[in-house]
């Protein structure tokens, strides 16, 4: 809060803020940090050893073999969510989890899993993308934006 609003605060409101920020949990920024970093690189470096594994064992391309790889690492996610591991791995290292593939899988998935006993249309259909939902429209309405500059700046750029 800005200095001149904690000025304009009754003493009261100002003695509690300073004595919540006294007795805040301090949070190892640089731990967390770096638990996110190579748990969501490990999830990575994992995904790569998949798509080497079918390019090398199915002769897949590197550009045919994303696909595959990406859908193995959802399977896994699920498998994970379903059998409560994932959560412990993602109380572990934060957003680690969450920025890969896997972290959009686990967000469906456990809304799917929680609202299972509401029947599969009123539970897990109509509940299932609400917080995944937003990320798939934002995604669409960003990957059109991108792709019409792309196209203006082809036809008219000469790029």
């Amino acid at each position: 809060m800005a200095d001149q609003k904690k000025k304009n605060l009754p003493p009261d409101v100002q003695a509690y803020q300073k004595l919540q920020k006294e007795r805040e949990t301090k949070r190892p920024l640089l731990k967390n940090c770096l638990k996110a970093f190579f748990v969501g690189g490990f999830i990575c470096f994992f995904g790569q050893i998949i798509a080497t594994g079918y390019i090398y064992f199915f002769n897949f391309t590197e550009e045919t073999a994303g696909n595959p790889t990406v859908a193995t690492l959802i399977f896994i996610t699920m498998l994970l969510t379903g059998f409560g591991m994932y959560d412990h791995l993602g109380q572990f290292s934060g957003a680690g989890t969450a920025v890969p593939v896997t972290g959009f899988a686990n967000a469906v998935i456990s809304s799917a899993i929680e609202y299972k006993t509401e029947g599969f249309v009123q539970g897990v259909g109509s509940n299932m993308l609400k917080l995944a939902g937003p990320v798939i429209v934002y995604g669409v309405f960003s990957a059109f934006i991108i792709a019409l500059i792309k196209t203006i700046l082809i036809k008219w750029g000469g790029l």
